[in-house]
């Protein structure tokens, strides 16, 4: 056999195994996403600095796991995080003077950009005035 048939079968069997090896990877195996949030003012678009996000998974009929994680975004309104799970996440984002943040989120790919505008607290109304 010459020398290029031996490389030729050598590269076509490394493929057909690269390729075989993917097909059974687990399908299940935890996959895991890059999160960027971007915190912004409702009522102008500027970016919130040392807003508190907390990440909580979601697991069974809405309540959410132990575990959590707490950044704190930049002067550009930013934070992010590697290592997410794919999943629904609660994310949750607490601010000095704007109402509290939670939704539900569902991570399903590997980097995702995430931008939450939060509101000024309404004014309280009381008869007492």
């Amino acid at each position: 056999m010459s020398r290029f048939r031996y490389a030729g079968l050598v590269l076509c069997m490394i493929a057909v195994t690269a390729v075989a090896g993917q097909k059974n990877a687990p399908k299940d195996a935890p996959k895991n996403a890059t999160v960027t949030i971007t915190v912004l003012r409702e009522s102008n678009g500027k970016p919130v600095k040392n807003a508190e996000i907390i990440f909580h998974q979601v697991v069974e009929k809405g309540k959410i796991g132990q575990e959590g994680l707490e950044l704190k975004t930049h002067e550009d309104g930013k934070a992010e995080s590697g290592g997410i799970p794919f999943g629904k996440v609660r994310i949750q984002v607490i601010a000095t003077g704007f109402k509290t943040h939670g939704q539900d989120y569902e991570i399903n790919q590997p980097n995702m950009e995430i931008t939450i505008k939060l509101e000024r607290p309404a004014d309280q109304f009381s008869i007492y005035k």
